[in-house]
């Protein structure tokens, strides 16, 4: 069940930084761009965890 948890945070986390991005870039918003990417890169490292999870039979 882990697996499945952290695929969908990983979902929206990445869904809402894209968003934040283009909202960032369009409206010259620096700070708001690179919180998206950070929260994207948040998104892509729950992605690899549940990964790990769904290999190692939700263990971790």
């Amino acid at each position: 069940m882990g697996e499945l948890n952290d695929k969908a945070k990983c979902l929206g986390n990445e869904i809402v930084g894209n968003i934040k991005q283009a909202v960032g870039k369009v409206s010259g918003n620096e700070h708001l761009q690179a919180e998206g990417i950070a929260q994207e890169r948040h998104g892509e490292g729950q992605n690899l965890k549940g990964k790990i999870k769904g290999v190692m039979g939700d263990k971790v």
